[in-house]
Parts: structure tokens; sequence; C-alpha cells
């Protein structure tokens, strides 16, 4: 079976969506000319306007994810929803790794749903690993962090800031090992 791509979607979203307004307009007319089958048209209009809402909204959620190289695996920590995510890494991440897990962290929290609250308009992702001096402690050490626009998709103007002293204290607790 060959699966639909959003385009696909978006064509049958709106074929849909003409044939719930052609059952609209049928069921205002059957309401006008007191037909016996206008409560029924009232049932098959709505029926045909949740699947349409469906639909849609099943095709938002096609969108493509991007991948970069080099990226860890990663898990969200917090998210206010608006303008700030913390993300955890492993203790064994390198730099290179570091900012290639910016960029795709920045990348797939990105949404048009997130609002920025006060003047900042941009999405701020932090990212720590957790560090254990000794058993039954944990240490979080923030390692750095990328700044995005919360309104555009592909945003080349990514602000990535790496903590090299935190990247220095993460290497030297690695040795200790």
């Amino acid at each position: 079976m060959d699966i639909l791509n959003n385009a696909e979607f978006t064509d049958y979203t709106q074929w849909l969506g003409i044939l719930t307004l052609v059952s609209f307009f049928l069921m205002i007319s059957a309401f006008v000319f007191r037909w016996g089958i206008r409560f029924r048209l009232v049932g098959i209009t709505s029926f045909m306007a949740v699947l349409t809402i469906g639909l849609f909204g099943l095709g938002l959620g096609l969108s493509t994810r991007t991948e970069i190289p080099g990226a860890v695996r990663f898990s969200r920590v917090y998210d206010n929803g608006a303008n700030q995510v913390v993300i955890n890494v492993p203790p064994q991440i390198t730099e290179s790794e570091l900012e290639a897990t910016l960029k795709q962290a920045a990348s797939d929290y990105f949404s048009y749903g997130r609002t920025a609250r006060g003047d900042d308009n941009r999405l701020t992702i932090r990212v720590r690993t957790l560090l254990h001096p000794e058993p039954g402690l944990s240490k979080p050490l923030y390692l750095g962090q990328v700044k995005r626009s919360l309104t555009v998709r592909n945003d080349e103007n990514l602000q990535i800031d790496i903590f090299p002293d935190q990247l220095a204290q993460l290497l030297q607790d690695q040795d200790k090992l």
C-alpha cells in the first residue's frame, strides 16, 4: 500500500470541504422548501464536516521531520508550551554532537502553536545533562542553548551558544570515571 503524502491529504481535504459545502447548501434548501429529508441532511452535513476537520488535522500531522546528522537522542525535560524548552542528553556527548543535537531540537520543537510572552519572539532550547558526583546525588549541568524564531519555519539565524567551561567540567567528570 502506498502511503499518502501531505499534498494528497491537502487535495482530499479540499474536495471533502467542497462536498461538505454542497451538502450544507442542500440542507439549507431542504429547510427553505420544507423537504422531508431535511433533518437527515443535518446529520449528513454534520458528519461530513467532522470528516473534513479530521482529514485536515491529519494532514497537519504529516509534516516532514528534518534529520540532522550527528545528533544524539535527547528527551524533553521541561516545556512551557511557549518559548522555553529544556532537553536532556547523555553525559558522553561531544561538542560536535552537542551542536548537531541543538540544531535537531530547534527543528523538532518548532510549532506555529507556540506563542511568545513579552517582547522576545524567540524559542530558547537549553541542553543539560545529569552528573552523579556521589551515589544518590544528581547535579544538572547546562551545556548550551539555541535560540530560534517562533514564526519562521526554516530559521537560518539560529543562535547557538555552547558553554565551553561546562563541557570542560563534563570531560573532567568523565576522566574521573
